[in-house]
């Protein structure tokens, strides 16, 4: 089999091919140290429902000016970020824990963006809302797409060193005045930023894929922050461009072969990682001796 036409083929012939591959990267770089974060924090789940948030903005930006890439932008970030601002607050002025009012406004969110999806539009917008169509990113969204990872990779270099303090020991953080505060807000509007950006390219439903699956396998294998972020990165653009040549030479939707090439590589992380996988701690460790 000539290893050419099978890994390099597609993206010289299609250009449709090289903008989806260029917006994996363009992901990967963004999402996934954002995953990191989120791994850390014990967010990972949040991150899940900020990814269904999105999806009400988006289906009020679709409803007043169609398929817009602007306006399905700007609805799907204010929605976001309406649902960790209404998440936040719940938690504060009641007993209830932030992962449980996210639930809840996550819920209510999807539930609301399928309904005007599915009253204004058809079952083909819907689908295209839900699941994404990566094939289909045209210059405008790559566009989109890089100026978010760009965005993201200059802010999380900004405010790096504080977000890993405030991730292992927030009380020292507060204890010396530190923005704790601040801080957690410019990361929870960098994880709505990068689910728009995903949103495009795979969808409300996957677009916290390739920001999860990737950082989750790191740890499995490293434990440095900062090589967490780098290995994270390495594996979604690894996962993305092995999902778009198995889509493209076994005929199958995009969005959810990167998802699932990025989930194989969760299992086997969890059998055969070096840090806390199942072998690891099935295999006898040797003992130094005298």
């Amino acid at each position: 089999m000539d290893l050419y036409a099978v890994l390099f083929e597609p993206f010289v012939e299609f250009g449709f091919m090289r903008r989806a591959l260029v917006a994996c990267l363009a992901l990967s770089l963004g999402c996934a140290p954002v995953g990191v974060l989120l791994v850390l924090r014990r967010m990972s789940l949040i991150g899940d429902a900020l990814s269904h948030a999105v999806l009400p903005g988006a289906a009020i930006g679709f409803m007043v000016a169609g398929l817009s890439l602007m306006m399905m932008s700007l609805g799907g970030f204010l929605a976001g970020l309406a649902v960790a601002a209404l998440s936040g607050l719940v938690s504060r002025v009641t007993p209830q824990r932030e992962d449980a009012s996210f639930a809840a406004f996550y819920l209510i969110s999807l539930a609301v963006g399928v309904l005007i999806i599915s009253t204004y539009g058809s079952n083909v917008d819907l689908m295209h809302v839900l699941f994404g169509t990566i094939l289909a990113v045209d210059d405008a969204s790559l566009l989109l797409i890089v100026s978010i990872s760009s965005i993201t990779l200059l802010t999380l270099a900004a405010i790096w060193r504080g977000l890993i303090v405030e991730c292992f020991d927030p009380g020292f953080l507060r204890s010396v005045g530190g923005p704790g505060a601040r801080l957690h807000l410019v990361f929870l509007i960098l994880v709505v930023m990068n689910l728009v950006a995903g949103f495009h390219a795979l969808g409300t439903l996957m677009a916290v894929g390739l920001m999860m699956l990737p950082a989750a396998s790191a740890r499995f294998w490293v434990g440095q922050v900062a090589t967490l972020a780098v290995l994270s990165s390495s594996l979604a653009l690894a996962a993305g461009y092995a999902g778009l040549l198995l889509s493209y030479h076994a005929n199958l939707p995009s969005g959810p072969a990167i998802i699932l090439v990025a989930g194989s590589v969760y299992v086997f992380s969890v059998i055969a990682g070096t840090r806390g996988s199942l072998l690891a701690q099935w295999l006898p460790r040797r003992h130094l001796s005298a």
